[in-house]
């Protein structure tokens, strides 16, 4: 089997790996420790497993890790930090859009995504920024409400 050495950049952070070709970008940034970055579905479908690729939200269970050699990504520590939340976090703990938690990283970093690219979404951009993400627990509308307070708390 083919290996492949890859260099990203991980939260700010030079990453080197050898991978085979089959080998995900979940799989790899879990491997270098990157335990933020969820494994659920690893079919595209729940979104727990999303960065930051190059700016743009990916599920990394479906990007192979030779795909991403010279890019930059960001995880959901990359966002923020216990002592300084981003507003997408410190709002959806406020809203209550927090309960078991594990989809909770690729919700921020979905977030993330569309506020980067639209920052007043109506609330329905914001239903479809966060189409690509499952959550068993909160039924969507405080997460709704909190990507809004967000939106509101960065627009100053």
């Amino acid at each position: 089997m083919s290996r492949y050495e890859v260099t990203f950049r991980v939260n700010g952070e030079e990453r080197r790996a050898s991978v085979r070709g089959e080998a995900t970008l979940l799989r790899t940034l879990r491997e270098l420790g990157h335990l933020d970055v969820k494994t659920s579905c690893e079919a595209g479908d729940c979104g727990a497993c999303a960065v930051l690729l190059d700016g743009e939200a990916v599920n990394a269970c479906l990007v192979l890790a030779a795909q991403a050699d010279g890019c930059e990504i960001v995880t959901v520590r990359g966002i923020g930090t216990e002592g300084n939340l981003h507003p997408i976090q410190r709002q959806i703990v406020e809203k209550g859009g927090v309960q078991c938690g594990f989809c909770t990283p690729g919700i921020v970093v979905a977030a993330k995504a569309l506020l980067d690219r639209n920052p007043a979404p109506s609330p329905e951009e914001i239903r479809r920024g966060l189409a690509g993400n499952l959550c068993r627990c909160t039924g969507y509308q405080k997460l709704f409400e909190a990507i809004a307070a967000a939106a509101q708390e960065m627009r100053g």
